[in-house]
């Protein structure tokens, strides 16, 4: 199961991700890195068929700089990239292999891109139809099989504005709903890559980083445990 998520905040966005690969027609699961720079100022992550997001990881390190310079819609210009590359592996599946019961995993592809162009920020995603979605506005999106308890947890944690705060805290968030999506499914796992995004610079966080956000996320909770337990009954 795959998580890739994406969330704005008042000077910057926030791009996570777990690093467990299903690959549920073989039985195994293994690790892989979700998550890539999208020229110097933004970050990128798929779900789905890895070919297709081998084949997208080359075309975003060849023009992410030049769409993040000189684009006058960033979504359209990786949706200009992507789509082709659906489009050959689409063609190219055999659903029906002979002497199996059933074919391949087919190889519907989900991209998620967040950055900013000039002081621009942008969450982008592209799914396996070719259609632009574009989230800068709602501030939260997420993709992969395990999108949909993402999104739950970004509901419940909605309430605290994380537009209206600094990006330090949307990394103390993304850290909190991917660890709780580890502890309660068991195909979301692996290390979790975290990049933090400003208008200056994508910086993907080192384990030494996440660890300290860790300690802060525990402060967080045990911050609101202790206020539970002030709460006047009436």
């Amino acid at each position: 199961m795959t998580v890739v998520l994406a969330l704005r905040c008042a000077d910057g966005l926030v791009l996570a991700a777990d690093s467990q690969i299903t690959d549920s027609a073989r039985g195994l699961s293994y690790p892989s890195q979700k998550l890539h720079p999208f020229g110097a100022t933004g970050a990128w992550g798929g779900s789905g068929a890895r070919a297709v997001l081998t084949e997208v990881e080359k075309a975003f390190d060849e023009k992410a700089p030049g769409i993040l310079v000189g684009s006058e819609d960033v979504s359209r210009e990786v949706q200009e990239i992507v789509v082709p590359l659906l489009r050959h592996h689409y063609d190219s599946f055999i659903a029906e292999v002979p002497g199996e019961k059933q074919g391949g995993s087919t190889p519907a592809t989900y991209v998620l891109v967040a950055g900013y162009a000039g002081d621009t920020p942008f969450i982008v995603d592209i799914d396996p139809h070719g259609l632009i979605g574009r989230y800068e506005e709602v501030g939260f999106h997420a993709i992969g099989s395990g999108s949909g308890m993402a999104q739950q947890a970004g509901a419940l944690l909605a309430h605290f504005s994380m537009t209206h705060r600094d990006v330090d805290h949307g990394v103390l968030v993304a850290v909190r709903v991917l660890d709780a999506l580890r502890t309660s499914s068991p195909s979301v796992g692996g290390p979790i890559d975290v990049y933090r995004i400003t208008p200056e610079a994508a910086e993907l966080l080192s384990e030494r980083d996440i660890a300290k956000v860790r300690k802060r996320v525990q402060r967080w909770q045990q911050g609101e445990n202790d206020l539970l337990d002030k709460l006047p009954k009436d």
